[in-house]
């Protein structure tokens, strides 16, 4: 049973196409225009062990807004179609990852409730020309569009690039356990018998 899915979105301010495979080995492949989204999407895909393609072209002449929102959507579409109807999976998984002195932990539902919950403060507005206020609007469309309910917290943290790269990580990492398949569950995993 193949558990992936291609995903094309366009509108007139970004052009995106994501492929995804729940059961990669990690190989990414990404190119937004973004330089340092592009590392956070290939860390998140690498610790995911999701074989993840991700190629936008959007407004950055206005600012990255745009593109890193969709490409969250374009994500948690992607997410939603591979997944299927969800039988068999784990569904709830946690993790903490630490990333030297930043320590983020990433919990996870697929519930088809989308819904991000986000305790990261960020005291830098930027790293790089990256605005870090992007990584909860890229998190809250990914899970939106996914239906996830996903919890983001920093449990410590002062650089913004280790606590950024850190949550993505982790939200990787928490998404790659909730999706793997679980011989002992049958059928979707719900007491109401779908999610």
């Amino acid at each position: 049973m193949s558990r992936s899915a291609t995903i094309s979105r366009t509108t007139g301010e970004t052009d995106i196409t994501v492929t995804l495979d729940l059961d990669g080995s990690g190989v990414v492949d990404v190119d937004t225009g973004v330089p340092f989204f592009d590392h956070m999407l290939s860390a998140f895909g690498r610790h995911g062990l999701f074989d993840l393609a991700v190629h936008a072209v959007g407004d950055i002449e206005v600012d990255a807004h745009h593109t890193v929102e969709d490409t969250g959507i374009v994500l948690g579409q992607a997410f939603a179609r591979a997944l299927g109807d969800k039988a068999g999976i784990t569904r709830f998984a946690d993790v903490a990852i630490p990333m030297d002195e930043a320590l983020v932990m990433a919990a996870i539902d697929i519930s088809g409730r989308g819904e991000l919950f986000w305790d990261v403060p960020i005291a830098a507005m930027k790293v790089g020309s990256f605005d870090t206020e992007l990584g909860h609007e890229f998190f809250a469309a990914l899970a939106r569009d996914a239906g996830c309910t996903l919890h983001l917290d920093e449990l410590a943290g002062e650089n913004a690039h280790h606590i950024l790269e850190a949550t993505f990580k982790a939200a990787g990492r928490a998404l790659r356990l909730a999706c793997e398949l679980d011989p002992r569950v049958k059928g979707v995993p719900s007491t109401k018998g779908s999610l």
